[in-house]
């Protein structure tokens, strides 16, 4: 069984809970990835330490940090980016090969916003 969707409700949850959404970085950049659909997907994490756990575990991401970003800014700079240049959002990859769900920036930030009004 996959925990892919646990992972996504954390997401959404903690990043509520937090105010942060966490990326990782390089001297290049953040990184992007073709998941199986053939889709670009850039990864985000709801705390440090996923980020961190995802860093560790992958070899290609070794020299990469974490990057924190406040809710406010990854909401109406970085989805409205991701939407132009058509990538999708990678919600709290995990495990060995930094898999998870990949989501359109737009249902990402329509959950933000449904699930703030909770």
């Amino acid at each position: 069984m996959s925990v892919a969707p646990l992972h996504t409700h954390a997401f959404f949850e903690e990043v509520l809970k937090t105010g942060f959404v966490w990326a990782i970085q390089d001297e290049a950049g953040f990184p992007t990835s073709t998941n199986q659909s053939n889709e670009t997907a850039m990864p985000f994490w709801s705390s440090q330490a996923r980020a961190q756990l995802t860093i560790d575990r992958m070899p290609a991401y070794r020299s990469f940090k974490p990057h924190r970003l406040p809710l406010d800014v990854f909401v109406d700079r970085w989805l409205t980016g991701l939407e132009k240049d058509t990538i999708m959002v990678g919600i709290n990859w995990s495990g060995a090969a930094a898999t998870g769900f990949d989501l359109p920036p737009t249902d990402v930030r329509r959950w933000l916003h449904e699930m703030q009004g909770r």
